[in-house]
């Protein structure tokens, strides 16, 4: 019996101890910043563009190679881009990147297969790269709603140039 009223008491002045150090720490603290001592360092934060894609209202429209380059493009493999799933901003799949394409213009283009249907039985799409993002493992199309997915026409291989695997090009970031 006299072994558990020890323990209780010695629970009791652990608790005590820990509410007297939570009321007293702030109180040290603050007197210590008056004393003149250094503060701690301040953390900066960025953020990023808003509105999201860098677009103006409809008086003062932002070219999308001008909006791209707002979104801080970043060196990609172009077999790192073949199979990430492909977003609209709601977070829904519309595609996953098939292949990576140069325009005989120098453009650079996503083939998307765009579906209805989570990204499956997709059709061929070709997306310019200013028009998306990239954010972690995944393509969001940040500058082409899925409503021009399914109104754009299939892709189809003509003089364009399929870019190999180990090619890089520059990807936009996004965020969300």
């Amino acid at each position: 019996m006299v072994k558990g009223a020890l323990r209780a008491m010695k629970l009791q002045l652990a608790l005590m101890g820990c509410l007297l150090v939570a009321v007293l720490a702030p109180t040290a603290a603050t007197d210590l910043a008056a004393a003149g001592s250094t503060p701690a360092p301040q953390i900066k934060l960025s953020q990023a563009m808003v509105p999201r894609t860098g677009m103006m209202d409809a008086e003062h429209p932002m070219p999308m190679k001008e909006r791209m380059q707002k979104r801080f493009p970043q060196p990609v493999r172009v077999g790192d881009l073949i199979g990430l799933p492909v977003i609209d901003l709601r977070s829904s799949t519309i595609g996953y990147v098939r292949e990576v394409a140069r325009t005989p213009e120098g453009d650079i283009e996503l083939v998307v297969s765009y579906s209805r249907w989570w990204g499956w039985f997709g059709q061929p799409v070709a997306v310019p790269i200013e028009a998306v993002g990239i954010e972690g493992r995944q393509i969001v199309s940040m500058d082409m709603s899925p409503q021009e997915y399914a109104k754009a026409a299939r892709w189809v291989h003509t003089n364009e140039t399929i870019l190999p695997q180990d090619a890089t090009v520059s990807i936009p970031l996004s965020r969300s």
